[in-house]
């Protein structure tokens, strides 16, 4: 969009009253650092929802907006239309009236594809803004569905047995070549292709299939939290599991021990890498896959969900010279996005970035990475050791696990070398205590780390279907907040809709707590002090901690209190026992 449409929209959200002209003001000067629209920009500041952005968008190119999309989608329309042109376009039509087609689209501002769908349709189209949920939820319920899904797949197999007899277990198989076989029939690999499909479509990050007495549970992780989606005919466990084995290039007649692999797959024109992990229980072997979107890293720091302050300290920090900067928090809470957002703040041609990692998750442009392989010896340890030979200003270490790779960061900062890592710790000020009790001495600790920021994440309420309610005053005076912090503002619950899976909650962000290292933090570090005690002098200075960082996303609306309840349950435990 040029600079002329996006001051004419900006000027339209002003009219309208849906922005300020401060937070205007801050979107554009944002758009100097991310080639992004202005619309965007305000959605993802949370300043706008996006039915504003359409119908402000609506009104500069006269074009009708409809918020939500219902009925059934006329098949005979999309059937017509190449499944490629409407992933790449996001043109969807999907309802006839007369001799017009009415055509969803999100975007504008890119109308020349429409001539395309006159020739493939013949006859005229009238593009209609939709929301991006609701153009997604199109291709997902047609072309997703013209084939079978995993739960049709399922319930056609056990047809099958029905119908045929019983399918003998393989379970006491001694023929490796007859499970090969069976493993390579074309149900089953259809079958898991559609249980990794599936997954990739509701935004799962792991699969979980799980062999109990008379079936296989298969479990997606969506946004943090388990949801079973179906169970698999327990006569198909040894194809399922032989079949996952072949794809990630792992022992299939080996059932005793663990093992560990991974599957590179391609899916609607994005890489996709999974990480697999078997391991024997009690009824078979059990399987997790973590599913990894291989590409560019598009987040930045202003999209990660950092209070102002916060995100102010840390953007200066990482500008430093030297030093560590940790970020710290369990599997699966940000910490790799975190970094990889700091990294692209800055790299530059005039710095030399060099990352180790396992695994790489995005791609930097600019940036040399190092994938960690153990096999062969390149441990993270082994890979910073390489990696101070190549003359580098900032260093990436994936993980500090042992002594070692903790020796080496911290020689690294003492050397000139600014080193960004993380630690697997509950809360910020653990990270201190944790590198000691590895063995670093605690003036090394001090001298060396400038700043650590633990963090979770958080589920986003479903912005098209939260509901306001009554907050109950005597929870928050629990968490110590009192009801005057309360009394005016809106608080919401999570409801469930179509856009969302009936879950009440779509995305994830974070919650952040950051502790500076200053002479009184670094005093009670040399003396031995334990994290509560780093905590509370850390708190004297301004420090905000998980949960009083999750208070405020639940007052501005964004998520709800059992939803930090759950993800602080320690952080509470711990200031309980201040």
């Amino acid at each position: 969009m040029s600079s002329g449409q996006d001051l004419q929209l900006c000027e339209i959200l002003i009219t309208r009253g849906c922005v300020h002209l401060e937070q205007i003001t801050e979107a554009l000067e944002l758009q100097k650092l991310r080639p992004k629209r202005v619309g965007e920009i305000l959605l993802d500041l949370g300043y706008v929802e996006e039915e504003h952005i359409l119908e402000a968008l609506g009104e500069q190119f006269n074009i009708p907006v409809e918020l939500s999309l219902s009925g059934e989608v006329d098949s005979a329309l999309t059937s017509k239309v190449p499944i490629n042109f409407i992933r790449e376009y996001r043109m969807v039509p999907y309802k006839k009236n007369g001799v017009a087609y009415y055509v969803a689209v999100n975007d504008p501002v890119n109308l020349l594809p429409l001539d395309d769908l006159r020739l493939l349709l013949d006859g005229p189209v009238i593009p209609v803004l939709c929301r991006h949920a609701d153009i997604e939820r199109i291709i997902d319920t047609y072309f997703e569905q013209q084939g079978q899904n995993a739960a049709d797949m399922i319930d056609s197999i056990t047809m099958t047995e029905t119908a045929g007899g019983e399918i003998s277990s393989l379970e006491g198989s001694e023929s490796e070549r007859d499970l090969l076989d069976l493993a390579n029939e074309a149900p089953i690999i259809k079958l898991i292709n559609l249980v990794i499909t599936g997954a990739v479509k509701e935004r799962a990050s792991d699969i979980h299939m799980e062999p109990f007495e008379r079936e296989v549970r298969v479990r997606y992780r969506i946004d943090g939290v388990l949801y079973e989606k179906f169970s698999v005919p327990k006569s198909q466990q040894a194809a399922v599991i032989s079949r996952v084995k072949i794809m990630a290039n792992l022992n299939i007649a080996e059932h005793r021990l663990p093992q560990d692999g991974r599957i590179k797959i391609r899916l609607s024109g994005k890489e996709i890498d999974i990480r697999v992990s078997i391991i024997p229980i009690a009824h078979g072997e059990r399987v997790v896959m973590r599913i990894l979107e291989k590409g560019n890293f598009v987040f930045s720091l202003e999209e990660l969900g950092m209070h102002v302050r916060d995100h102010s300290r840390l953007d200066k920090l990482i500008r430093s010279s030297h030093g560590i900067i940790l970020v710290t928090g369990p599997t699966g809470s940000g910490k790799s996005t975190t970094l990889y957002a700091a990294l692209q703040r800055v790299n530059s041609p005039d710095k030399n970035i060099i990352t180790v990692e396992d695994p790489i998750e995005y791609q930097i442009e600019g940036i040399g990475q190092i994938q960690v392989r153990p096999k062969i010896g390149l441990t993270f340890a082994a890979g910073l050791r390489s990696i101070l030979r190549q003359d580098p200003d900032i260093i990436l270490v994936g993980e500090i696990r042992d002594l070692e790779t903790a020796e080496m960061a911290v020689q690294a900062s003492l050397t000139g070398h600014l080193v960004f890592s993380t630690l697997h710790t509950n809360d910020s000020a653990g990270a201190i205590t944790r590198l000691v009790n590895m063995g670093i001495e605690p003036f090394l600790v001090t001298s060396s780390t400038i700043a650590i920021q633990a963090q979770r994440l958080v589920r986003r309420l479903c912005p098209h279907c939260k509901q306001p309610y009554t907050a109950d005053t005597e929870a928050f005076r629990e968490l110590g907040i009192k009801e005057k912090d309360i009394k005016d503002r809106t608080l919401y619950q999570p409801q469930g809709c179509n856009a969302c899976a009936q879950r009440g909650y779509y995305g994830r962000n974070g919650i952040f707590e950051l502790i500076v290292m200053n002479p009184h933090i670094q005093e009670l570090a040399l003396q031995g002090a334990d994290s509560n005690m780093i905590k509370r002098e850390a708190r004297k200075y301004g420090m905000r901690t998980l949960r009083e960082d999750g208070v405020e996303r639940v007052l501005q609306g964004f998520t709800t209190l059992e939803e930090i309840m759950r993800v602080t349950r320690d952080d509470l435990v711990e200031e309980v026992t201040d």
